[in-house]
């Protein structure tokens, strides 16, 4: 699985922004789509809430092949 640190300078950054800031997804509407059909984990587990404030720390992946570690 490949991996990339996202360094984010504020408290949280959203599940969909984040996708979209990392470059995983092209637009908010495929951030959408990946995350309701259930492809996106966020700390192990399927999250399908695109507003999910994501922290220093937490990881989110895609289809288990992109991880995206918040720092």
């Amino acid at each position: 699985m490949e991996s990339h640190e996202i360094k984010i300078h504020t408290e949280f950054i959203k599940l969909q922004d984040l996708l979209k800031f990392a470059g995983a997804v092209e637009t908010g509407g495929d951030a959408k789509l990946v995350i309701q059909e259930g492809r996106v984990t966020v700390n192990g587990e399927v999250c399908t809430m695109r507003g999910k404030k994501m922290r220093s720390g937490d990881r989110c992946a895609i289809d288990n092949e992109l991880e995206l570690v918040v720092v």
